[in-house]
Formats: C-alpha cells, sequence, structure tokens
C-alpha cells in the first residue's frame, strides 16, 4: 500500500450531524477498498478562492491514509458522486522526506 494524502471540501450549508456522518463515510469508502485511515483533520470552514456551485466558503478536510494503487480511481469516483462534496484531490505523498539545501 503506498501513502496519500486526500484533502476534501463540503458545502458550507450542511449540519453538524450530517457533516460528521459524511466524513465518517468517506473514511468507510477508504477502508472498503483495502486502505487504513492514520489521520483526520478538520481544517473548519474556509473561504474559497472562487465559488464552486455557487458557495463561497466550505468546511476543510485533510485525511491522510494508506491506500492500494489500484483503488484511488475508485475512491474518486465514489467521492464524485457524493452530493455534498464539492471538491477534492488525492496525492500520493513522497516516501522519502527531502534533505534541505546546506545553506552557502
Amino acid at each position: 500500500m503506498l501513502p496519500y494524502e486526500m484533502v476534501f471540501i463540503v458545502r458550507p450549508t450542511i449540519e453538524e450531524d450530517a457533516l460528521n456522518a459524511l466524513v465518517e463515510k468517506v473514511s468507510q469508502s477508504v477502508r472498503d477498498l483495502g486502505g487504513e485511515i492514520q489521520q483526520v483533520d478538520a481544517w473548519g470552514r474556509r473561504r474559497l478562492a472562487y465559488p464552486i456551485q455557487r458557495h463561497h466558503d466550505g468546511f476543510y478536510f485533510l485525511m491522510t491514509m494508506s491506500l492500494p494503487s489500484t483503488a484511488v480511481r475508485s475512491l474518486e469516483r465514489g467521492l464524485k458522486l457524493m452530493e455534498d462534496v464539492i471538491r477534492y484531490l488525492v496525492v500520493r505523498k513522497d516516501e522519502t522526506p527531502k534533505s534541505p539545501e546546506p545553506e552557502k
């Protein structure tokens, strides 16, 4: 399994109970695809850089996970079908940390 990070934005009009249920649904989708979740960070409600589906802000979440590379497309397809998720981005994390440049 490979390390991934996923950021997803949820529409701002959703209620708190439904928001928690949605995050659990996304987490369960990852587990159903054979992945493991290391961490879920709620960044809270933030202003969007540009309007998305007539929304000017949204709830941001960062999820750190391990996932088989073959499951990424299935995860993205599932996120696309969730009406409350207005944007998402799944990226593979670099496994080796980069060393800082030496100072001159």
